[in-house]
C-alpha cells in the first residue's frame, strides 16, 4: 500500500516537471524534463512492484522518498528566491494561469493532431501496400483420368486468373495441347544399338 502511494505521488511529480516550462517557465530549466522522465520512471516501479517491497526493501524505498523530497523542496525554494518581485507577482496572478493553460491546451490539441496525421498516413501507406500487390498466376488443375473414367464424368481443366472468371476446358485433346504449350518438350534419348544373339552362335 505504501509503495503503491509513493508510486503514485513520483507520477504526479514526474507529471509537473515535465509539464512545468508550460505552466511555470520562470521556475523551470533546461534538464528538467529529464528530472521529470527519471521521477516517472521510478513512479512506474514503485506501482508495478508494489507487492515485492516487503520489509527491509520498503525501507530502503520510503528512505529514497524522503531525501528526493527533501531535495525537490530545496531546490523549489532556491529557484524561488532568484526571481524578481514582479515574476513572483505575476507567478500569483489568475491571469497568468489562464494564459498557461490555453498554451497547454493548444499544445495538447497540436500533439493530437500531429498523432491523427501520421495514424492517417500510416493507414494510407497500408492500404496502397495491399492494393499493389501481384497478381496471382494461372493455376492449371488436371483431374486424374482414372477418376475421371470411374465417374463417368466430362474431364475438365479450370483455368484461375486473378479478376477473370474461371474457364473450363472439355477434352483430353484440349488439355494435351494447352500442357506441351506451357510445358517445355523434353529432348528424345538416344538409342544405343544391341548385338543380335543369333550372329554369335551362327559364327
Amino acid at each position: 500500500m505504501l509503495a503503491t502511494l509513493g508510486g503514485l505521488l513520483a507520477l504526479l511529480l514526474g507529471l509537473l516537471l515535465l509539464l512545468l516550462p508550460l505552466l511555470a517557465s520562470e521556475l523551470s530549466r533546461a534538464r528538467d524534463s529529464v528530472w521529470g522522465a527519471v521521477v516517472l520512471l521510478l513512479g512506474l516501479v514503485l506501482v508495478t512492484s508494489a507487492e515485492r517491497l516487503t520489509g527491509a526493501p520498503m525501507l530502503a524505498v520510503l528512505c529514497g522518498g524522503l531525501l528526493i523530497g527533501r531535495l525537490g523542496v530545496e531546490v523549489g525554494q532556491a529557484r524561488w528566491r532568484l526571481l524578481t518581485d514582479e515574476e513572483r507577482q505575476r507567478l500569483w496572478s489568475l491571469e497568468r494561469w489562464q494564459t498557461s493553460l490555453s498554451q497547454l491546451g493548444a499544445s495538447l490539441a497540436r500533439l493530437l493532431q500531429l498523432a491523427g496525421g501520421m495514424a492517417s498516413g500510416l493507414g494510407a501507406w497500408l492500404a496502397e501496400r495491399r492494393a499493389t500487390r501481384p497478381a496471382s498466376t494461372k493455376k492449371w488443375v488436371r483431374p486424374e483420368a482414372e477418376a475421371v473414367a470411374a465417374s463417368g464424368a466430362e474431364p475438365a481443366v479450370v483455368t484461375e486468373t486473378a479478376g477473370e472468371e474461371p474457364v473450363v476446358v472439355s477434352d483430353f485433346e484440349a488439355i494435351d495441347a494447352l500442357l506441351e504449350q506451357a510445358l517445355p518438350e523434353a529432348p528424345p534419348e538416344p538409342v544405343t544399338p544391341q548385338p543380335e544373339e543369333g550372329l554369335g552362335e551362327a559364327g
